[in-house]
């Protein structure tokens, strides 16, 4: 290969144009290898091919949006990169679109429902292969007409919005949704519970207005009223899905005089929050209050004593994600898939002594 091979003629990024002339073909039909759109003879191909190799020819991804390809991308979406229960996720995630040759790309938007729209208008700009949204949605109308509007857009530019732990969007939006039985786990462990003998049990980190949340409100409620048992609505404490809110609200409901046995966290890391906090009040787990979690992050077993949860099947989660979304012309029934939750038994929850 000659020094100049790797620059075009002008020492500039080498363009179409000039791998074009040095494989001695049209600009048309570099562009038509570039989006494999296009029938492309096996020599001619070839040729391109080597063109761009000698001239370390990079694809522009505009202009590959611009022929109507995809550009290989997943892209990954989250409210808080640091969080256990979305890095999980993530990984599935990552694994599965490695072995379908493609690029995961990590988004995050802090909580703020405006910036995951920009997200996902760039997403579809960027023609990504699919747009991977996780997290409980906000009850919000315009919110959901707007991401309403993103699925229908991404569809006609030959990608795919996916929706992990959100509701869907409604019947006959493009998108693929997979959740898991919230409701259900939420449900199963305020059983486990109350079976157990509480007969008072807080809920610690409502966020109201957030679907998760609500879901997990619905299954505690659920529980209460199947067993006949009277839910007291001051043991329902608002917050937010962080260790830090645990801490501050285990204290807050410690000095509000409320009698409780039992303490049903929002997630695993409100739970560790709430741990830390009725340890230094001297309260003993579970000889004194039960408590229990949700999501099954190892945090869950590195907490002494052992977390009580429900087991959220993260890493399947993401892996689902990407191969209903690359292969759903294959699995046209299966966009709305539900995996199953279950809870964990462990050192933190016992049966009251009477």
């Amino acid at each position: 290969m000659d020094k100049n091979a790797a620059a075009s003629p002008h020492g500039d990024a080498s363009t179409v144009r000039d791998v074009a002339a040095r494989a001695g073909v049209s600009a048309s039909t570099v562009s038509r290898v570039l989006g494999g759109t296009y029938p492309v003879a096996k020599a001619t191909r070839a040729r391109v091919l080597k063109a761009m190799r000698e001239l370390d020819y990079v694809v522009n991804a505009h202009a590959r949006a611009l022929g109507g390809s995809t550009n290989k991308t997943v892209a990954f979406v989250v409210d808080d990169v640091t969080g256990p229960f979305y890095a999980y996720i993530a990984r599935g995630v990552e694994e599965q679109a490695s072995a379908e040759s493609r690029l995961c790309m990590l988004c995050t938007t802090h909580g703020d429902p405006q910036r995951v729209l920009a997200v996902v208008e760039t997403m579809r700009e960027q023609r990504a292969d699919a747009v991977i949204v996780v997290g409980g949605a906000w009850d919000d109308k315009a919110y959901h007409d707007r991401m309403t509007h993103f699925a229908h857009a991404l569809d006609r530019a030959g990608s795919r919005l996916v929706l992990i732990g959100r509701p869907p969007l409604g019947p006959g939006v493009p998108a693929t949704v997979v959740d898991y039985d919230n409701e259900g786990g939420a449900f199963a462990m305020t059983t486990h519970l109350l079976s157990s003998g509480h007969r008072r049990v807080a809920y610690l980190g409502r966020v109201p207005g957030l679907s998760t949340s609500s879901q997990r409100i619905s299954g505690f409620t659920r529980a209460h009223e199947m067993l006949g048992l009277e839910l007291d609505p001051k043991l329902i404490v608002d917050g937010i899905f962080t260790r830090s809110f645990g801490y501050r609200g285990m204290r807050e409901l410690l000095a509000s005089g409320l009698e409780f046995s039992a303490v049903f966290a929002g997630t695993d890391m409100v739970a560790a929050g709430a741990l830390q906090a009725l340890r230094e009040a001297g309260v003993r787990v579970p000889d004194d209050i039960a408590l229990a979690g949700y999501d099954d992050i190892p945090t869950a077993i590195d907490v002494c004593p052992t977390l009580t949860t429900v087991h959220v099947p993260s890493e399947e989660l993401g892996r689902t994600a990407v191969r209903l979304a690359l292969h759903r012309e294959e699995f046209p029934e299966r966009q709305h898939q539900v995996l199953g939750t279950h809870v964990v038994i462990r050192e933190s929850t016992r049966r009251p002594v009477r």
